[in-house]
């Protein structure tokens, strides 16, 4: 027991107060040279950096949440259209499970794009006409044809997707990074996250961009349209600026109190936070006012962009967000989950984001930002090469995680290359598949983090984003 009244010697106290002795200057020369860390000393900081020179020093990554269909937008396959109505042949299915919703089909009968494709830019990449927008820039993209997933359900893989396990409760991607890298801008979040506003489809959950384990410093914090961006962030009526550092200041006082009492680093986040959310009283207003935007930049983005919580208006406040220096910007989109009425489903989606996409990666290269920002669109799955339920002009897709596209930009990426290939039918990867902890690694990788490296101690094992998985995709570096 501890001779100050109403402490207790616990196991922080002991390792903290006899780190002195020669034991203790191991541990500490120990920790010093390690990029690692233990939940006890490395939730107050960042774990030293990155391990090599990064390619990139931020990450956009736009997050079509539902399933985009592949077969409709990049993975041109000719071959449903000269089979369409005939029944997926068992050799290409191999066995492989389906979803409670096509798998007690009696058939199973294989559908062709109901859009057109065209071989668009330089680099000959099939785009579908759904994405007109997208199809100019396609000599800026590496079009991924071959990712893939275990996940078959979407909170499961849209969960494997942000946190690289498909069980809830592991720090999400944006807060991985923060972790490891910190902010260079010390005004605003080093992680933050926008929703297209009234946007129906599968249900996102505020722990996608949670913290886990890590300190709660490393949440996202999500941006809302309206008045009040970041919720809570308001001074109450009658307390001004002086008011709130002064509060601010006592509250550290009796902060710094409770932890030389408990050494609870969760103490020292708490602080973190308040004192973010006092600078970002100043600096959230300034970058969610879109007002200084001139109108040639509305144009770009399109009109929607003028419509706080568009898609196009969070594409917009992405680049702004890029621009002040923030490492990690996600935006997540609904409705992509099209089971049935896909034709005009996905339709309405690519027009809902395709101008928004492009102009992001347009608007990020004319201001010279492109090169050290890695742009990410995709969603958790792709879609199924055969139709659910009856085979008609509105039909749909199942979910299918055995291959699905997305498409990186800047940020280290070559541009202009389609990698990794599917069969003629679309069912199954032919070439160079990439696993979602391959994504994973090859991101950390561009960002300077060898995903091997950045570990956190927690219930005595170190944890990392890519479990123990994951290989650096090298053939898509620039």
């Amino acid at each position: 027991m501890s001779n100050e009244p109403g402490l207790q010697m616990n196991r922080r106290h002991f390792f903290s107060r006899t780190s002195a002795g020669l034991g203790g200057a191991v541990l500490s020369n120990l920790m010093v040279s390690s990029r690692t860390a233990s939940a006890d000393n490395a939730a107050t900081g960042t774990p030293g950096g990155p391990h090599f020179p990064a390619k990139a020093r931020r990450v956009i990554y736009l997050f079509q949440s539902g399933g985009p269909s592949q077969l409709e937008t990049f993975d041109y396959k000719s071959l449903l259209k000269d089979r369409q109505g005939q029944e997926l042949p068992d050799s290409v299915r191999q066995g492989q499970r389906l979803t409670n919703m096509s798998g007690n089909q009696s058939s199973l009968p294989l559908v062709g794009s109901a859009s057109r494709f065209e071989q668009r830019g330089q680099c000959g990449a099939w785009v579908s006409d759904l994405l007109p927008h997208t199809a100019r820039i396609v000599d800026d993209l590496c079009i991924i044809k071959s990712m893939h997933t275990e996940a078959i359900n979407h909170d499961p893989a849209i969960t494997f997707f942000q946190t690289g396990h498909q069980i809830a409760g592991r720090p999400s991607i944006g807060a991985w990074l923060g972790y490891g890298l910190g902010s260079p801008n010390q005004n605003l979040p080093t992680f933050c996250v926008m929703i297209t506003r009234n946007d129906g489809g599968q249900p996102l959950y505020a722990r996608l961009w949670g913290n886990g384990f890590l300190s709660a410093e490393h949440q996202g914090v999500q941006f809302r349209p309206g008045a009040d961006p970041v919720l809570y962030l308001n001074d109450p009526p009658g307390i001004g600026r002086e008011d709130r550092r002064q509060i601010l200041d006592s509250l550290r006082e009796l902060h710094q109190i409770q932890y030389d009492q408990a050494l609870d680093p969760a103490i020292n986040a708490r602080i973190k936070q308040y004192e973010m959310a006092y600078r970002m009283q100043a600096s959230v207003p300034d970058v969610a006012d879109l007002s200084d935007e001139p109108d040639h930049i509305f144009d770009l983005y399109g009109a929607a962009a003028r419509n706080p919580g568009s898609y196009a208006a969070s594409c917009l406040m992405a680049r702004r967000l890029a621009e002040r220096g923030v490492p990690f910007v996600q935006i997540f989109h609904q409705g992509w989950d099209q089971h049935r009425g896909l034709p005009q489903g996905i339709h309405t989606q690519c027009a809902e984001t395709d101008q928004a996409s492009a102009a992001l990666v347009t608007d990020l290269k004319r201001r010279g930002l492109l090169d050290d920002t890695l742009v990410i669109w995709g969603g958790e799955f792709g879609r199924t090469n055969y139709s659910q339920g009856k085979l008609d002009g509105n039909f749909g897709r199942d979910h299918h995680p055995r291959c699905f596209s997305v498409w990186m930009a800047g940020g280290g990426v070559k541009g202009g290359i389609s990698y990794g290939e599917t069969d003629p039918f679309g069912y199954n990867i032919a070439h160079n598949p990439v696993h979602v902890h391959d994504f994973h690694a090859t991101i950390m990788h561009l960002l300077g983090i060898d995903h091997e490296r950045l570990t956190y101690r927690f219930q005595g094992r170190r944890f990392r984003l890519t479990d123990v998985h994951g290989h650096v995709v090298r053939e898509i570096l620039a």
